[in-house]
């Protein structure tokens, strides 16, 4: 389930995402080949669910993360997949 627009996908439909770090601090991590420890969730790869889980505060929830996380990382991998997509 994406945690941005709530709706039932395949994972191969979705973007995989951890709490890890950044170069700013604590970050949500895309997790592209499903192996990285630790509780995960997913998106929709597209700027529309992002700015929904970002606004709705979903990813320190889903991840059960105290305090905010850095979604930079996220955003550019979202941006550029959605450049490339004709």
């Amino acid at each position: 389930m994406c945690v941005g627009c709530r709706e039932r996908a395949t994972t191969l439909e979705l973007i995989r995402v951890v709490a890890g770090s950044d170069d700013h601090g604590p970050a949500v991590v895309p997790d592209l080949d499903g192996t990285a420890p630790g509780r995960g969730a997913h998106l929709h790869p597209t700027p529309a669910c992002l700015a929904l889980a970002v606004r709705r505060r979903a990813f320190p929830r889903a991840l059960r993360f105290a305090g905010g996380l850095d979604v930079t990382a996220l955003s550019s991998l979202i941006d550029t997949s959605t450049d490339t997509t004709p």
